[in-house]
């Protein structure tokens, strides 16, 4: 598996930063928040786009995806939620990312399929693009079970998932049981660690109480061979400890994983 984090967690952070520290720490690529506060968000002009593409191939760091905002589950009209998926798409083309990001955002009943109508929708021009659309699971979907609802009704090879691991546990969900419902969608895997249910502030990987061995453990026993992206949500927690401090030690940890589980 390759190593990824997230630029939530060194937010506003210039590229140069960004790929400085992916290379001094070992991590093979970074998760772009792409978002209006960061370097890179759907705003950029295309020599912009061009720019950045070109700084991280020649630091040799991949991007892994664009997390982005769209609700796809949330009431309201379609087209601007589509709109919203497929600008991120045309941002991660030219960049050369693989995934988008988006979150389910539902609110009544009809959210699963309020989901799959866009999905599908946007899945037609993320496949003349070459990029995949992943739904997080987050908030009103945050099991793999609640996501494989929507994934199932959409049924277009564009669309898969991203399990992150903090919000399936929160739901009750085991790690055998997420990975079964999520393995035939399953773009890459977030990471992350927290002290309780009650305080998600976020803290060094393996001090926490997430079951970080036991999803490795079972992505391994798979032969899964794709991303494990740290999510360390500084942006909301600025009291954090500052994530550059925590890299190294974080990559040794999730190599340690990995080791145990091969």
């Amino acid at each position: 598996m390759k190593l990824a984090f997230s630029t939530l967690g060194v937010p506003g952070a210039p590229l140069s930063e960004v790929l400085r520290l992916a290379v001094a720490h070992g991590y093979h690529g970074v998760e772009l928040r792409a978002h209006p506060e960061e370097p890179v968000h759907p705003g950029l002009s295309p020599d912009e786009r061009a720019d950045a593409a070109a700084e991280f191939k020649a630091a040799g760091v991949e991007i892994l995806g664009l997390a982005g905002y769209p609700r796809v589950a949330a009431p309201g009209d379609d087209e601007p939620v589509i709109e919203e998926i497929r600008e991120l798409v045309d941002l991660a083309r030219d960049l050369g990312a693989p995934f988008v990001r988006v979150f389910p955002g539902g609110e009544d009943e009809h959210a699963d399929a309020i989901a799959a109508r866009r999905l599908g929708t946007a899945a037609e021009h993320a496949a003349d693009l070459g990029v995949r659309i992943l739904l997080e699971t987050h908030d009103s979907h945050r099991t793999g079970a609640d996501a494989i609802r929507v994934l199932g009704l959409v049924g277009h090879r564009q669309v898969g998932a991203l399990w992150d691991v903090m919000h399936t546990w929160l739901g009750g969900e085991q790690p055998q049981e997420t990975y079964a419902a999520l393995s035939p969608y399953l773009g890459y895997v977030q990471v992350k660690d927290i002290a309780s249910a009650e305080d998600s502030t976020p803290l060094a990987l393996g001090a926490g109480v997430l079951p970080l061995a036991e999803c490795v453990e079972v992505l391994t026993r798979h032969g899964w061979d794709g991303w494990l992206c740290w999510e360390y949500e500084r942006r909301w927690y600025e009291n954090a400890q500052p994530l550059p401090e925590l890299l190294s030690d974080g990559r040794e940890h999730l190599g340690r994983l990995l080791n145990d589980s091969a």
